[in-house]
């Protein structure tokens, strides 16, 4: 094969990764359109677009104050939360996966999530939070969660950071904060156990405004550093001993890249309560799709989070409507047989 020839064949596969994340993105216009169109008030998919337009073009398009009222304060949050959030822990998923060398990595096996319901369900049946008002449960969350992280990383360090030593503490934190969940619940009363037990399965019926502005900061902040770090991933995939020999300090980015993919999932969780599949499913899909090339890997497992997260909890408003399920039930309704079958139907090994 020529020089020509392969830099022909380079090009092409790159464009089909480019494809392929235009098509996510409009994925996620198209379902989340669909999905502000649906609810209690029977809005037309035109009538939601035109309160959307309304606001930058103000002098073309007059939408009803109804159609304003649900798009702009119920809906709309709602969908951008779910992105916003999807697209983190696809990122989040894709990240751990990589930097420990195993399928099963995820920020809800690592023990980020049950540390995050310790800290709500302690907020919620105590009454014991490190903030008060609306943010006695999302303070504690995120606490807990990153003081999970935090002991994790600490016993990594200590016996050296390798994949091992982070999924075994991870582990272990896991079955801890679960533990301490259950005896809290064991002793709590029957409404703060019915109200800690629906926060921790994972819920978007919480999301504002505000609650999406500080996530999307934090993704907007944390994103940039983790593609940086993207080279050096692909490095550590062949092997420790190898990314050495070429140059990467691999505990010191080991430690690096896992503290951001920390801060990022206790972030979303403490809005978001525990949503489990997503960062597990995302980037086996996104792997399938493009290749384990991280610097496109990262943004796509992102984009299939958010696509994922968006249809979860279209499907959670209208399966049972008016109901509304709880969205961390549909993702793993989703997840299960979508992982079940990428194991039966998987015919090379992309890891």
């Amino acid at each position: 094969m020529t020089k020509e020839e392969v830099r022909n064949r380079y090009n092409k596969l790159i464009g089909k990764k480019v494809f392929f994340i235009f098509f996510l993105l409009f994925s996620i216009i198209l379902v989340s359109g669909i999905s502000a169109s649906m609810g209690s008030a029977n809005l037309s998919i035109w009538e939601i677009y035109s309160s959307i337009l309304h606001r930058l073009f103000p002098a073309y398009f007059e939408p009803g104050w109804l159609a304003d009222v649900c798009t702009w304060n119920l809906r709309l949050p709602r969908i951008f939360m779910g992105i916003v959030a999807g697209f983190g822990l696809g990122v989040a998923g894709c990240v751990t996966q990589a930097v420990l060398k195993n399928p099963l990595a995820s920020p809800y096996t690592l023990g980020i999530s049950s540390g995050a319901g310790f800290g709500a369900s302690l907020a919620i049946l105590t009454g014991i939070s490190v903030a008060g008002g609306n943010y006695l449960v999302i303070g504690n969350a995120f606490l807990f969660a990153l003081l999970c992280s935090f002991i994790i990383l600490g016993l990594s360090n200590r016996k050296g950071a390798t994949p091992e030593t982070m999924i075994l503490a991870g582990i272990a934190m896991m079955y801890l904060f679960a533990a301490m969940t259950t005896i809290l619940q064991y002793f709590g009363e029957a409404e703060a156990v019915k109200e800690a037990v629906f926060w921790t399965v994972g819920d978007l019926d919480r999301s504002s405004w505000p609650k999406v502005t500080i996530i999307l900061g934090i993704l907007t902040c944390c994103l940039p550093l983790l593609i940086i770090k993207s080279p050096d991933l692909n490095l550590m995939a062949a092997g420790d001993e190898t990314a050495a020999s070429l140059g990467v300090n691999v505990k010191h980015t080991r430690i690096i890249l896992m503290s951001i993919t920390t801060l990022l999932v206790a972030c979303i969780v403490c809005f978001t309560g525990t949503i489990g599949f997503i960062g597990l499913v995302a980037p086996h899909f996104t792997r399938i799709a493009v290749g384990g090339d991280n610097r496109f890997a990262l943004p796509v497992s992102g984009l299939l989070g958010a696509l994922l997260l968006t249809s979860a909890d279209l499907v959670a408003r209208r399966i049972l409507a008016p109901i509304i399920l709880p969205v961390g039930a549909i993702t793993a309704f989703m997840g299960a047989p979508l992982f079940l079958y990428m194991i039966m139907k998987r015919k090379r090994e992309y890891w």
